[in-house]
């Protein structure tokens, strides 16, 4: 049996050869196609890291001003001049010329050098986003794939019977739940689960009575202080999956395919899962690629909320301290994050549909 995606390809071949006027569509090769696009990410990167390197040195201020500033209140006097000189070649020199500090950036860069962090100083950057970094890997990507798995599963039994009893129950749900400010949600959920009840932590990652390492006292203290996380975040963002994929859903029902596959007598599930479900999942996909690029972010909302020790709580600790290191970190790695996810989701969808390879 031809596959809906042949089919199509089918069709296409088709129709470009019906009239003399119609020029046959040229088709790349996949290997092509993303060759193209690995050199448009690769210059799109370029552009992000010198945003990234120019747009904290047009803001007022500088690391080692702040810090300057700091030790004077602090200590009431301005601190000697050898001081001054030490910190900002520590955290660059205002005065040393732009072009020569992009320069000296990108040899940072290259040898995975992000610089000292001013409110943890003089821990590394690197450290403290390689600390951080697996709560908010952990957090949100379990939260994501939940929400996504529970979205989609729904959005495609909903949008297999549209009107129906199921349908008119969850559709209207999800949609209020995706509406419902997130803020509110967790608090919420910190205010009845945590204060009242008592049944979880208020904050943190883990108990303080724990030893942290690949010990079993250890992992029950981050599942227990992270469940409760992980469900405002499902709760909060599953609704948007369930409504994508049900009009999708709704909207492949009526392809000739799908149609075809009910005459032949197949059994329903097998019409919903390997026709239907199939073809409207790939903008479900796309999505959940994108969705995967914002992991590095974390979930800044919830992760202030409930005190998670990830990257969305060391962004607003590094906003709180001005610590521009710091913030210059977290910012380029979600961009790169975000590029990168970007990516993937354009070559699995060239994968998956070879009909976006095609150029006139």
């Amino acid at each position: 049996m031809t596959t809906p995606l042949i089919a199509s390809e089918t069709g296409l071949a088709q129709q470009g050869g019906a009239g003399e006027a119609a020029r046959p569509a040229r088709r790349r090769t996949r290997w092509t196609w993303l060759g193209s696009r690995l050199g448009f990410y690769l210059f799109v990167t370029w552009v992000a890291v010198t945003l990234n390197f120019f747009i904290p040195r047009l803001m007022p201020g500088n690391p080692a001003q702040a810090i300057i500033q700091a030790m004077t209140q602090r200590n009431g006097q301005i601190p000697p001049p050898a001081t001054v000189h030490s910190i900002q070649l520590l955290f660059g020199n205002p005065n040393k010329p732009l072009f020569s500090q992009y320069l000296g950036y990108l040899g940072q860069l290259a040898h995975g050098d992000l610089g000292l962090s001013v409110s943890k100083y003089p821990v590394p950057v690197i450290d403290v986003v390689r600390a951080a970094l697996p709560w908010t890997l952990v957090l949100v990507g379990s939260s994501t794939v939940l929400a996504f798995v529970i979205g989609v599963g729904l959005g495609i039994v909903v949008g297999w019977r549209p009107g129906g009893r199921f349908d008119t129950v969850v559709t209207p749900l999800s949609t209020v739940v995706g509406v419902v400010p997130y803020f509110w949600v967790a608090l919420l959920a910190v205010w009845v689960f945590a204060v009242q009840l008592g049944w979880a932590p208020v904050s943190g990652g883990y108990s303080v009575d724990t030893l942290p390492g690949l010990n079993l006292p250890f992992l029950a203290s981050t599942l227990r202080y992270g469940l409760l996380p992980v469900a405002t975040i499902v709760f909060s963002s599953f609704g948007g999956w369930v409504f994508g994929q049900r009009n999708m859903m709704v909207t492949t029902l009526s392809e000739d395919y799908v149609l075809l596959a009910r005459a032949k007598g197949l059994p329903g599930w097998k019409v919903m899962l390997g026709y239907a479900a199939r073809n409207a999942m790939l903008p479900s996909i796309t999505n959940f690629a994108l969705a995967i690029g914002g992991l590095v972010g974390g979930a800044l909302l919830t992760e202030i909320v409930f005190s998670y020790p990830g990257m969305g709580f060391l962004l607003f600790e590094a906003v709180s301290a001005r610590d521009y290191p710091t913030m210059q970190a977290v910012f380029l790695l979600i961009t790169l994050a975000v590029l990168l996810a970007n990516f993937v989701a354009d070559s699995v969808y060239v994968l998956l549909d070879p009909r976006t390879r095609e150029t006139r």
